[in-house]
């Protein structure tokens, strides 16, 4: 199973977050993500004196121009780019164009079974979705969907499960079962502060979830 941490930007925090599962949950996949859209409040307006060198790092991008995204790939070397706005299938050929982009992740807002179908725009041209609760404002609401609607989901694509998953959803995770999932999304259910995560909190619903 693929673990992503997102919302990432303190070292000391990066580090602590690597090292759990470095010294601790070896078996999982651990993806780092790193907020690129200055509205968040987890926004990385500034590169981290320590990133991570044993996780995945994934850039989150909301409807950013291509240079910009471009920039962060290669000023954070970045492994995966996640596209978290309207970004169209052209915006990400035109990021593919080169042969020289990470892997991608669209996001994709759900709040009901019609909102399932937008993937089908997106099959083929992006390596993961990542499945997120609609809300206001994307990514880092602590709100959850029905996951049940993802039963609509008959895509070749793999996802990850995203959308207000906290410490108390262990038990679902392990019963969640879809042919496609590869992994989930944690931010700010796990969060002391916006982007300075709790490592004890983290460090149980792990534990749980690896049972």
């Amino acid at each position: 199973m693929i673990i992503k941490v997102c919302g990432m930007r303190e070292a000391e925090n990066i580090r602590a977050v690597e090292q759990l599962f470095t010294i601790h949950y070896s078996p999982f996949t651990a993806w780092m993500g790193f907020i690129f859209w200055p509205k968040s409040s987890r926004y990385v307006s500034e590169h981290p004196s320590y990133l991570p060198t044993h996780c995945k790092r994934v850039g989150v991008f909301v409807d950013a121009y291509i240079q910009e995204v471009q920039q962060k790939v290669a000023e954070f070397g970045l492994d995966y780019i996640q596209l978290h706005g309207h970004e169209s299938p052209d915006y990400i050929r035109q990021l593919r164009a080169d042969g020289s982009s990470p892997a991608i992740i669209k996001a994709i807002s759900i709040s009901s079974h019609n909102d399932i179908a937008t993937y089908k725009d997106y099959e083929g041209i992006v390596d993961y979705f990542l499945f997120d609760t609609k809300a206001q404002l994307p990514g880092g609401n602590g709100q959850q969907f029905d996951w049940s609607v993802l039963a609509d989901y008959n895509g070749n694509t793999p996802f990850l499960l995203s959308g207000g998953i906290g410490p108390d959803d262990a038990e679902r995770i392990q019963v969640f079962s879809h042919p496609k999932c590869i992994g989930i999304d944690l931010n700010s259910r796990f969060e002391l502060a916006p982007a300075f995560k709790d490592i004890n909190k983290l460090k149980e619903f792990i534990k749980k979830v690896r049972i």
